[in-house]
């Protein structure tokens, strides 16, 4: 065993200490939360200021649920993780810190710049060690593993104690991985150019068990099964060819090795691949081991290739969506090796290349993402098919289904495939192969708006509960759970009622979906244990509640201010999250079933400036419909005043009600509520709804509505309102100003001008025609195209109406922008000029469809507020501005 008694020497780099003290910058976001209001006369919010503002994250909370760390972010990438005692005042700050780590006995470890920084939080003293490359943590054993490089880039890995003790030291490793319970460890070894696999039971750990002995191999990828009994990993040659598969259980003490060329036997063209997104997957009961193969790359390089491309109007792609998302003899396939029986069977295939795994594995759902191509949605239809992985009988499982990523998903036993289809949950019963509509009886919609500028889609399915006895489904306000046979279907909260929306709230840092190869792997939830719901009511309040099964939801936190970011101890009893309103910062707060607390206060700084208010405002638009808004009020808002508005337009905006605005010039869309507010004026955003093939007018409809609802409140002078759109935002507020002359000036940026261009144009982002756009989505003209349906498209586009502009008009877009081709603004802006209009564009060379420089970013926003600063406040014309427009 490769154990080595010569313990390596840890010096302490005192010297490194101040890396981990709080310098002045961070010093102002420590102050309490006792100091929100301070009285005193508030200043006005200057340019000069806005570098004070950061971003509050919510982190993590520590195992002994006594600490709790959260990060504030500034200007050029300065940030500040902190860690916070619940009970005591007492902070310690960690500037740049990566990898934060609680460990179960209050110590906090992380790298701070190039050095691993381990802190005693009890008592506050600090151990800073330099040259380790990479570290672990056993929460079951409290062990520390570091694996630490020497001059020579020598590795070794040392097995500690987190506050010093050195348990075991071992030379020479060149990786190592902990099992999922953290009691097993894998490691190799490399001695004399030759490599060694060893596993530790860690309750024993100073014997290893040597898995494979000195060989010219390296080996990598290992992976662990899901609950540790197992592990498989790859030998690979020098060159980085995979040869051989190695699998190991445990339990048994049993090695299994697969050589390549088994697995690639019917095929030797092929190689097994480790560069797929999930290169080994270790099925439930330890049986099947998933890897994918691929073809070897050509090397032979053909000297009269033209590179040139051939489109073909045959092809069920057009050329650069073949070359994305199709040529499926190239892309990687997965196999299924059976250690136990030495067999080796192909799952997915060119014929049908998408894959997803039944949640015991044991069956495969595949499909054709271009068996239905060409067609002109996004997504287009495809059929899906289930293999017995057993016998590898394939049947059908579902045709001409939807391939949108949240319509189809295995329930996490393994007995069930849930699909959204024509309004309606489906559950295919994998063992009767039966599909059953399990939603149509409950009298309920489980479909509506939820995605920007989207038609109705499903509202969602969270997971099922335990055993797949009942599939868990959202509706407009509630959550249902409806057994697999659709008999039983009830409704477990109440939020339609009150008009809450409510939904299972995610715990901060986690991700919003997890998959497995083209799958969406769903959770599993006790109903017997207490689940945390997020609520969203139409008046815009949110809120966290706490919901027990025949108790139904009860409110922890909720109220006119917007909530996010949880965190929670494993009883529920502590709650962390963030809470913000557009006048009141970020702040992280902890309740408990009997008190509410602030830790801490982001940028209290803000308390010392004059600031705005938001509003939600309630309009109809001509045909009566009941929208919203949300309206900014300036900063140093009186009754008496008239003052200038901004109007912003996209679709639904009313949800950024309580959304913290940090003051900036460096804004990706060149506008900022905050920054509009301080100077003077409303910012108004209201609500759009789209009427299919009539996007342009029914948007008019909406905003002229909106706008003249506020202007009825005596709040704006009518004669200074400007107009401002991004994106689709953009093409709305160029179509709006050619049929209204309501406002001063309008700006338009990354703006849709030529319907007719667009339609016959490729999204360079998404490889894909946009004749997407224009069928269900966005434009809402169910298909019809611009050779058959002309009016349809000229009723509906800028560019046709663009005579009647009479509007000062300001456009921009950056002249990489792969989202809406930067030429539909060129289009627009040659019409223009053809027609003796005043207008100025300004372009942005290297830039997108948002501005990411900086330097270019605070140029757009001086520019924009100079713009409206000429025609809202009548300021001193810029010189950029009257060259333009005079």
């Amino acid at each position: 065993m490769p154990d080595n008694n010569n313990t390596t020497s840890f010096k302490n780099m005192h010297s490194l200490l101040r890396l981990c003290m709080l310098v002045s910058f961070f010093i102002l976001p420590l102050v309490a939360c006792s100091l929100w209001g301070q009285a005193g006369q508030k200043k006005t919010l200057t340019t000069a200021d806005y570098h004070l503002w950061g971003n509050l994250t919510n982190d993590q909370l520590s195992t002994n649920e006594k600490w709790v760390s959260y990060k504030m972010t500034y200007r050029d990438d300065i940030d500040t993780l902190f860690v916070r005692s619940i009970a005591k005042n007492k902070t310690y700050s960690f500037p740049s810190a990566k990898q934060p780590l609680f460990t179960k006995n209050n110590v906090f470890i992380c790298f701070v710049k190039d050095a691993l920084v381990i802190t005693d939080l009890q008592t506050g003293q600090k151990e800073i060690i330099t040259g380790v490359t990479d570290f672990s943590y056993s929460p079951a054993l409290d062990f520390l593993f570091l694996q630490v490089s020497d001059q020579a880039h020598k590795k070794s890995l040392i097995v500690r104690y987190p506050l010093g003790k050195i348990l075991r030291e071992i030379s020479d490793v060149t990786y190592f991985s902990l099992s999922p319970d953290t009691y097993l460890l894998v490691y190799t070894v490399e001695s004399n150019t030759k490599n060694s696999v060893f596993l530790t039971d860690l309750k024993n750990l100073n014997t290893s068990k040597w898995l494979l002995s000195a060989s010219d191999l390296q080996y990598a990828d290992f992976t662990w099964h899901k609950s540790g009994k197992s592990l498989a990993f790859f030998g690979k040659s020098p060159e980085e060819t995979i040869q051989w598969v190695y699998y190991y259980k445990i339990e048994n003490d049993k090695l299994f090795q697969c050589n390549s060329s088994k697995i690639n036997s019917t095929n030797q063209s092929t190689a097994i691949s480790d560069d797929f997104y999930n290169s080994i997957v270790i099925s439930d009961d330890l049986e099947r081991v998933f890897l994918n193969i691929k073809f070897k790359k050509n090397t032979t390089v053909s000297t009269v290739d033209s590179k040139v491309e051939i489109w073909n109007t045959n092809d069920k792609w057009i050329y650069p969506q073949e070359q994305r998302f199709g040529k499926f003899e190239q892309k990687s396939k997965v196999v299924l090796w059976r250690p136990s029986l030495q067999t080796v069977d192909r799952v997915s295939s060119n014929a049908l290349p998408a894959i997803m795994l039944s949640g015991d594995q044991k069956f495969a759902v595949l499909s054709n993402p271009a068996a239905y191509e060409p067609q002109f949605d996004f997504e287009g239809e495809r059929d899906y098919y289930i293999t017995d992985l057993s016998t590898m009988q394939t049947d059908l499982v579902v045709s001409k289904q939807s391939g949108f990523y949240l319509d189809m998903a295995p329930s996490p036993d393994g007995k069930y495939i849930a699909y959204f289809k024509n309004k309606d949950w489906w559950v295919y019963d994998i063992e009767s192969k039966t599909n059953t509509n399990i939603t149509i009886k409950t009298g309920s919609a489980f479909s509506g708006k939820v995605h920007t500028l989207n038609p109705d889609s499903a509202f969602g399915n969270p997971g099922w509960t335990m055993q797949d006895k009942e599939i868990l489904l959202y509706d407009q306000y509630d959550i249902w759970a409806i057994t697999p046979d659709g008999r039983s279907a009830r409704r477990l909260t109440k939020g339609r009622e009150s008009g809450i929306k409510l939904r299972i709230a995610k715990k901060a840092n986690t991700n919003s979906y997890n998959f497995l190869y083209d799958g969406r792997l769903l959770d599993q939830y006790n109903l017997e244990n207490e689940i945390i719901l997020l609520g969203k009511g139409e008046d815009g309040k949110t809120g966290y509640f706490r919901w027990k099964n025949n108790i139904r939801e009860k409110a922890i936190a909720y109220g006119d201010s917007r909530v996010d970011q949880l965190n929670y101890s494993t009883n529920h009893h502590m709650l962390f999250y963030l809470e913000q309103k557009f006048d009141l910062p970020p702040r992280l707060i902890y309740r408990d079933k009997s008190s509410f607390q602030c830790v801490f206060q982001s940028n209290p700084q803000h308390f010392q400036y004059q600031w705005g208010k938001s509003e939600l405002v309630h309009f109809q638009n001509s045909k009566k419909q009941n929208l919203k808004g949300v309206l900014f009020y300036p900063a140093d808002y009186k009754p008496q005043k008239r003052y200038p508005m901004i109007v912003n337009i996209y679709e639904t905006q009313s949800q950024e009600l309580h959304d913290y605005c940090n003051p900036t010039l460096r804004n990706e869309p060149g506008y900022n509520a905050a920054v509009f507010t301080s100077q003077g004026y409303f910012f108004f955003m209201p609500d759009i709804v789209h009427e299919n093939g009539n996007v342009g007018p029914s948007a008019t409809d909406c905003v002229v509505s909106a706008t003249k609802n506020i202007i009825e409140r005596g709040l704006v002078n009518p004669e200074k309102i400007g107009l401002i759109g991004h994106s689709f935002g953009g093409y709305e507020s160029l179509f709006i100003s050619n049929h209204t002359n309501l406002f001063a000036t309008a700006i338009a940026s990354g703006a849709i001008t030529d319907l007719k261009s667009m339609y016959l144009s490729v999204g360079w982002n998404t490889s894909r025609p946009e004749m997407w756009r224009f069928a269900k989505e966005q434009w809402r003209l169910n298909g019809k195209n611009p050779m058959e349906n002309p009016e349809d498209f000229n009723r509906n586009s800028p560019l046709e109406s663009v005579v009647n502009l009479q509007t000062p008009l300001l456009m921009w877009t950056g002249k990489e922008d792969t989202n809406v081709d930067w030429k539909q603004s060129i289009e627009y802006f040659l019409a223009l000029r053809r027609l003796g209009k005043k207008s100025i564009l300004l372009l942005y060379p290297k830039e997108g469809h948002t501005l990411t420089d900086p330097v270019n970013q605070e140029d757009l926003s001086q520019r924009v507020l100079q713009w409206f600063g000429h025609y809202l406040k009548d300021e001193k014309n810029e010189g950029w501005i009257k060259k333009g427009m005079q």
